[in-house]
């Protein structure tokens, strides 16, 4: 009996539902995205790169530079993952600047912008998913 409390110990202390181990819920916001002009080519972003229009990048005000986002179309169901290494959009009814290259795959290119709902992938270097939070 003595050999059988340790191994009852672990399976309680295993089995016990109050613990979570799912841990912190990816970051996840809906709005209007748009597309970078492409006379921007070459000019540099936030993070130091040069804009590329054939690159799978993104603006956004806040998340860190470096976060990696999925992106979907939500009129047409397209996806696409960039990386945010801009800051921006900078009109109010914005959350999201997309390369010319993530715009044409999400089939936004003749009507200039989308409704979207982007979700973190994989936080920056150095950050948490806890680390991307909507901000007022």
């Amino acid at each position: 009996m003595k050999k059988l409390l340790p191994l009852i110990f672990i399976v309680i202390a295993c089995s016990n539902p109050d613990k979570s181990t799912s841990g912190p819920k990816p970051y996840v916001q809906e709005g209007t995205a748009s597309y970078y002009a492409a006379s921007l080519e070459g000019s540099p972003t936030a993070s130091g790169e040069s804009y590329h229009n054939d690159s799978l990048t993104a603006a956004h005000n806040h998340l860190p530079l470096g976060t990696i986002i999925q992106v979907k179309n939500l009129d047409n169901d397209s996806t696409v993952t960039v990386k945010v290494n801009d800051r921006g959009p900078y009109a109010n009814d914005r959350v999201l600047d997309l390369s010319r290259a993530a715009a044409k795959r999400l089939g936004m290119m003749e009507s200039g912008t989308a409704q979207i709902r982007l979700k973190v992938q994989q936080p920056a270097e150095g950050y948490a998913v806890n680390d991307s939070t909507e901000r007022e």
